[in-house]
């Protein structure tokens, strides 16, 4: 079926490279044109199969996630890649945003959350687990890091800040704060105005630039 996505898999443990691939198998609307236990073999895969997406593991030795992100980067195919880790560090999760990929989900996560994360980043969305977000904002925005913005942030605007990073809407966030869907929207976009980035995302990415995780 035309309609169907294709996907290269990359993990060097077997175990989870057969249970990946049962798990894609599985979807109705997904084909793996790949198995890859090794870095090389995954920047072979995906310039065979230059449409798939890749679901990549971050650590594998060889050259690691990273590294294929990298050489993809370079050519231009890193948009095309969801990372799967079983633990991150911040200067990873920067510099994977920065090379393009579309997407980071954690090892621990359920499966429905990997499939998921891959069908919106092949629609050309971005996906970062509410794990990884909650923590980054959680220490990009304590009182101490804050204050050394440009311009320090308001309890509300923090309020409403954590409240995203953990993943809810801005309907949610209304909800919680008793607040209409509107005033959220306002309080974010007077966020993104004080510290010049374009989105939730790029809101992590500048935390963490500036140093402040």
């Amino acid at each position: 079926m035309s309609d169907r996505l294709t996907v290269v898999i990359a993990d060097d443990h077997p175990i989870v490279l057969q249970g990946l691939r049962h798990l894609f198998e599985d979807q109705p609307d997904f084909t793996v044109a790949a198995s890859c236990r090794n870095g090389d073999e995954a920047i072979a895969a995906v310039a065979a199969h230059p449409s798939a997406m890749l679901i990549l593991d971050l650590r594998m030795p060889g050259k690691s996630g990273l590294d294929v992100l990298r050489v993809l980067s370079e050519r231009g195919a890193a948009a095309r890649v969801v990372l799967l880790s079983a633990a991150l560090q911040d200067a990873e999760v920067s510099e994977i945003l920065k090379l393009g990929a579309k997407g980071i989900v954690l090892k621990e996560s359920p499966p429905d959350t990997l499939v998921e994360c891959v069908r919106r980043a092949a629609k050309g969305e971005q996906w970062i687990d509410r794990e990884i977000l909650a923590r980054g904002f959680d220490r990009a925005f304590r009182p101490d890091a804050a204050a050394s913005t440009d311009e320090t942030l308001t309890p509300r605007e923090l309020e409403i800040v954590r409240l995203a990073a953990k993943g809810l809407r801005n309907r949610e966030i209304g909800e919680q704060l008793f607040i209409s869907e509107g005033t959220v929207k306002i309080h974010l976009h007077n966020v993104y105005e004080k510290l010049g980035v374009a989105g939730r995302l790029e809101l992590l990415l500048y935390a963490q630039e500036k140093g402040l995780l």
